[in-house]
């Protein structure tokens, strides 16, 4: 599998590029997915994008030939090594978005999953199907999915393995916007909105909410107050407030 990275102005453009078996995702290719993740950090880019190669799939899940013929030992390393890849996508320091262009299956799924926000084309599908095969999500699905959806939502996707459209993926909060046009540039026209902000700022918000996810509200409330007091302190919280008193557009220099 060919893992292609290249950049589009401020943001870096991950494309998974293997057209002909829907872009699924070998153990090979998590391997190199790992690669240009830790490049990713390194090329200045203000948000990362990922996208599938052609017009019909972001990613149809694992490759399921790779899956057959393995022991349980293997087995758990191999999820384990899933897990690893798409949880360093997570914790990139910089907004990630998958443009959902296509199907997003297993996988494919747990990946965008993975991602700070997710767009996707009217015409895209997705799921779990795992529980087709006999098998249930382990790239993250089961840890992601109801925290992103609901206890629910996310056992019927997973207990059903139905495939939902695009348009309820957005009621249900899968997806955060949908794309008339080009899934790509609908993903870069959303980065361009969140990264004309300080980074450093997005930073800290991130981590606030992060926390607001498995941490009591007392608890949570500490940690705004401490992390909101340190953005006061940052070279763009003066640019911004003065820039909103002056009635000018802040210049922030993500210091």
């Amino acid at each position: 599998m060919s893992i292609d990275l290249s950049l589009n102005g401020d943001f870096a453009i991950v494309t998974l590029n293997r057209p002909e078996r829907l872009n699924a995702l070998s153990f090979d290719g998590l391997a190199e997915l790992e690669g240009v993740l830790g490049r990713v950090a390194t090329i200045g880019a203000r948000a990362v994008l990922f996208t599938g190669s052609g017009d019909k799939a972001f990613c149809a899940g694992a490759d399921i030939e790779s899956l057959q013929g393995r022991s349980l030992v293997e087995q758990k390393r191999g999820a384990e090594f899933g897990q690893a890849v798409f949880e360093k996508l997570s914790g990139l320091p910089l907004v990630s978005i998958a443009c959902i262009n296509g199907y997003a299956f297993g996988g494919g799924l747990e990946l965008a999953l993975a991602c700070t926000f997710r767009v996707a084309a009217r015409k895209s599908k997705m799921g779990l199907p795992e529980i087709k095969l006999g098998l249930i999500p382990g790239y993250g699905g089961t840890q992601r999915l109801p925290r992103l959806i609901g206890e629910a939502r996310a056992l019927d996707m997973i207990l059903t393995g139905r495939t939902v459209g695009a348009d309820e993926a957005e009621r249900m909060g899968l997806v955060d916007r949908l794309a008339d046009g080009d899934c790509l540039e609908a993903g870069i026209a959303f980065a361009q909105e969140v990264a004309a902000h300080s980074l450093v700022t997005i930073d800290l918000a991130r981590a606030a909410v992060a926390r607001a996810i498995d941490t009591p509200i007392h608890e949570g409330l500490k940690i705004e107050a401490d992390l909101s007091t340190l953005a006061y302190q940052t070279q763009d919280a003066v640019e911004g407030m003065s820039a909103f008193l002056e009635k000018r557009k802040p210049e922030f220099k993500d210091a």
